[in-house]
């Protein structure tokens, strides 16, 4: 499952590339993305800063400022996202890419089933979740609705 902190970085985003893709690109204030978003001003400003120090959204201050992207949404990867907000995506720690720990109850990870299952899931998940992008996000609506009803 991802992290409530997570779907708020979403929605703060995919409210910002909406905004990009308008007939007049605007910077939106923390106050406007909260209210557009649907996502609490006290945890956007936490979000928003690690973001921006991603390189994805820019800030300016002032009357007119506030936050836009600087990435396209086709940019943007989930994946990438989802590590930097939530941390390491595997459901094992003996999976993983990038926090790679070794199981402290296992004797030998070439024969450990139960690693062996989960890598076979893990890698489907992987195919998928590594392609998606803001931008197929964004697209999203048409498709969810004909899944969720």
């Amino acid at each position: 499952m991802i992290t409530q902190k997570m779907k708020y970085a979403l929605k703060a985003l995919l409210t910002l590339a909406d905004a990009a893709a308008g007939p007049a690109p605007e910077a939106l204030t923390i106050e406007e993305i909260a209210r557009r978003s649907g996502a609490p001003k006290r945890f956007l400003e936490h979000i928003l800063l690690e973001i921006r120090n991603a390189g994805y959204i820019a800030s300016t201050r002032g009357r007119s400022g506030g936050y836009q992207m600087i990435k396209p949404p086709e940019a943007i990867s989930v994946s990438e996202l989802l590590r930097m907000i939530d941390g390491p995506i595997a459901p094992l720690q003996c999976l993983s890419r990038r926090a790679y720990q070794r199981c402290e109850d296992c004797s030998d990870e070439e024969t450990c089933r139960i690693r062996k299952v989960f890598a076979e899931v893990f890698w489907s998940y992987l195919v998928l979740i590594e392609s998606l992008t803001l931008a197929d996000i964004q697209k999203s609506a048409e498709v969810s609705d004909r899944i969720l009803g």
